[in-house]
């Protein structure tokens, strides 16, 4: 299988985006539709998306920003059904979004719902690395990122998977900025999703010394599973 260089081979990795009734489960608000893009060795290596009907009405103004009507909800699967499938895909998989908190708080609560508890899954924020990585970019929404760096398009913006895969894209290519920017500290040692973890909290010139320790500590890691 094909993969991007630089991404540690095998590591899976799931990039999720929730449509949604409004600004957070704490307000009531649920889930309308959910879009995954798993990724592989940086490689895109499968993509799912469902509505899914939770019988919490679609505002007027949602439905003006996404385009999903109460309509389309009334025969699309329910929330369990849909979160069932999305958990057997990403199962194990750190987990990315744009605007993490966000999309975390969806994710959280409606794998609840379905019975699991996912409020220890490590979650990416792409907005948090891209600020660092892209100080000087229009802005650092998903769309103004897009096209700022001329990612592919992936039609309407505000549907799920269409937003996954243009999260995807933009972790595809921060990874090659990542590349560069710690070349030399990574000294060729791949990215992985504990780096990325460690990345987004830290301020863009403390990344050259975390780059390092992680090398370190992946080489250590491949060296202890060697067999004796």
């Amino acid at each position: 299988m094909k993969r991007h260089a630089g991404w540690l081979g095998g590591e899976r990795i799931a990039v999720v985006d929730f449509e949604t009734t409004g600004m957070g489960p704490n307000s009531g608000a649920r889930a309308t539709e959910v879009g995954v893009v798993v990724l592989e060795g940086g490689e895109i290596v499968d993509r799912f998306a469902s509505l899914m009907f939770t019988g919490v009405p679609v505002p007027p103004f949602i439905e003006r920003l996404t385009g999903i009507s109460n309509a389309m909800l009334e025969d699309a699967p329910g929330a369990r059904e849909v979160m069932e499938a999305v958990h057997e895909r990403t199962q194990g998989c750190p987990m990315v979004a744009h605007n993490a908190g966000f999309d975390r708080g969806f994710w959280v609560a409606e794998m609840q719902r379905a019975g699991v508890d996912a409020s220890q899954t490590p979650f990416i924020c792409t907005v948090k690395l891209a600020r660092r990585l892209y100080p000087d970019a229009i802005n650092h929404k998903l769309g103004g990122l897009a096209g700022w760096l001329n990612l592919p398009d992936q039609g309407r913006a505000h549907r799920a998977l269409a937003d996954a895969l243009t999260t995807a894209h933009l972790l595809q290519r921060m990874g090659q900025g990542l590349r560069e920017k710690l070349r030399e500290p990574l000294g060729g040692a791949p990215l992985h999703a504990g780096l990325l973890d460690r990345l987004q909290n830290l301020p863009a010139q403390r990344w050259p010394t975390a780059a390092r320790a992680s090398s370190s500590q992946l080489a250590k890691s491949l060296q202890a599973a060697l067999p004796v």
